[in-house]
């Protein structure tokens, strides 16, 4: 009888996902589960592991090393940074994520902050829970979205999807990346290339699409958002660690930017003391982005299969593998 092969998902979840998990599980595996996102709860799992599913939960050297039988890691999404990727290639063991499964419903998260941002929704709502009716105070206070000018900081699968998604708006787009795309895609995505310093002078809405890596660490500094408009506002569905955020906080308290729709920090989950949360012209959300029901099936899945080749010896989708 051959023998099953164990995977092991790191990340605490509600049991409606352990169960659509174990439903869609391939034939010749086994999945166990962490109960908590601490070290040595994940230790003692992959210490028998043969494969690692993960989101939001570190994978650092010590750990890799310690899992003497991995054979591959299987991200939830597409950010790798809380992976030690160059330990995993010191072993030999790939890095896979699944790419594009979450892109539709991360532009339509940036989207929606970009909405709830200009329109001050968040400010709206609290003054009139309060028992507040703030219209004609909106009325002079809040912005559209229709015709602005929308920039995007990297221009991958999520930022393709938001520059799909807001051709309703008739918005102009930009874009920023570290390699430029294709003619045919920038006229598809009906999207111009500028360079980072007209990005920042030209958007309304800067939306951030990039990875975090040393090269984009607080690329939203205060220098950059010094060459911003003052009635722009910053949009960030990646990772936190883009932004400078004490910048961005003087930057919004000082009036010199709009306001700031955010779905990721630096520090997740954050202080309920950062003073982020104090500002009326700051929208929050807790990095759910991805977190809709219709796409669990699909990056399940979409994870699933990749492991499921990786045993067989087949190949996967090159634009899953991490270098």
């Amino acid at each position: 009888m051959k023998e099953t092969k164990k995977i092991v998902f790191l990340t605490p979840s509600l049991p409606i996902l352990r169960n659509e998990m174990q439903s869609l599980l391939p034939t010749g595996f086994t999945i166990e589960f962490a109960d908590v996102n601490e070290k040595e709860c994940h230790r003692k799992l992959l210490k028998d592991a043969d494969y690692v599913f993960l989101g939001a939960s570190y994978l650092d050297a010590e750990l890799i090393q310690g899992a003497t039988k991995l054979k591959m890691i299987q991200k939830w999404g597409i950010g790798v940074d809380k992976i030690d990727v160059q330990a995993a290639n010191a072993r030999n063991i790939p890095v896979a994520i699944t790419n594009g499964s979450n892109a539709a419903q991360v532009a339509e998260q940036a989207i929606l902050l970009m909405l709830a941002t200009l329109r001050r929704l968040s400010y709206a709502q609290k003054s009139f829970m309060a028992g507040k009716w703030p219209n004609t105070e909106l009325r002079t206070s809040c912005l559209q979205l229709t015709g602005k000018t929308v920039g995007l900081f990297g221009f991958g699968n999520i930022a393709r999807q938001v520059a799909k998604q807001l051709q309703g708006f008739d918005t102009k787009i930009i874009y920023f990346s570290r390699k430029r795309a294709s003619q045919e895609i920038e006229q598809t995505y009906k999207a111009e290339y500028v360079d980072f310093d007209t990005l920042l002078r030209q958007s309304d809405v800067l939306s951030l699409h990039a990875p975090f890596n040393e090269q984009t660490r607080d690329i939203i500094s205060n220098q950059a958002l010094q060459k911003m408009k003052q009635s722009a506002i910053i949009v960030n569905t990646a990772r936190g660690e883009l932004i400078d955020e004490p910048a961005l906080v003087q930057a919004i308290h000082e009036q010199r930017l709009f306001g700031a729709g955010l779905d990721v920090f630096v520090n997740e989950p954050p202080q309920m003391d950062n003073p982020l949360f104090s500002l009326d012209n700051v929208v929050v959300t807790p990095h759910a982005g991805a977190s809709v029901k219709e796409a669990v099936s699909k990056i399940v899945q979409h994870g699933f299969n990749n492991i499921a080749l990786f045993e067989r010896g087949e190949p996967l989708d090159p634009a899953d593998l991490v270098k």
